[in-house]
């Protein structure tokens, strides 16, 4: 019999089996040779089952870093990078040319002109108060997915769109005088009369 079989076992008690780190014996050196090139050891590797960490300070750091999360920082309470979406990308280009949409107001001049996307933000859902009840409160049908959609389906800003082409259209118009071109049904009825 051995020693740990006639020891009584009042309880639970495991204690993992650690190798012995002397650099004397020529084995050890080996063993310990393999298993520091590589930053995560494979399942036969595993002492009882438990990660060791790596004895060289390189590549435990280099094992710390893979661990920490992508996030904005402490003094930002480690906002998250957010996986970007395509609807999430078409919200911030819309939210970049914020300045074009509504003529009545006015923006600071910020990054808009340069075409990357901020890595750290949230999305939020505005809950009006009770108070804004028949104001500034969008209703069922006005209420999107995104910003995008919500844009798409205003009558008012359709209505602006739709002024700035008519006016960018005038302005781009070759010159002449209107008169002398005659279009419609008028060309027609002109063609008539020069056949007959």
């Amino acid at each position: 019999m051995s020693n740990t079989e006639t020891k009584p076992v009042i309880g639970l008690s495991w204690e993992p089996k650690v190798p012995s780190f002397s650099a004397s014996s020529v084995g050890s050196k080996s063993h310990l040779g393999e298993t520091s090139t590589s930053v995560y050891r494979p399942h036969s590797q595993l002492i009882d089952g438990l990660f060791v960490p790596p004895n060289d300070p390189k590549k435990l750091n280099k094992l710390l870093r893979k661990q920490v999360k992508d996030t904005a920082g402490k003094n930002w309470f480690d906002m998250p990078a957010p996986t970007i979406t395509p609807e999430l990308k078409k919200d911030l280009q819309i939210l970049k040319l914020r300045s074009v949409i509504d003529p009545k107001r006015h923006y600071k001049k910020g990054d808009s002109k340069s075409k990357t996307l901020p890595k750290y933000f949230q999305v939020g859902t505005v809950i009006e108060p009770a108070s804004e009840y028949y104001t500034g409160r969008l209703t069922k049908k006005e209420r999107k997915a995104t910003i995008a959609d919500e844009l798409l389906h205003d009558t008012n800003l359709a209505q602006y769109r739709k002024r700035k082409v008519q006016e960018i259209g005038e302005k781009n118009r070759p010159g002449g005088v209107d008169k002398w071109k005659i279009s419609g049904k008028q060309s027609r009825k002109r063609a008539k009369q020069r056949r007959h």
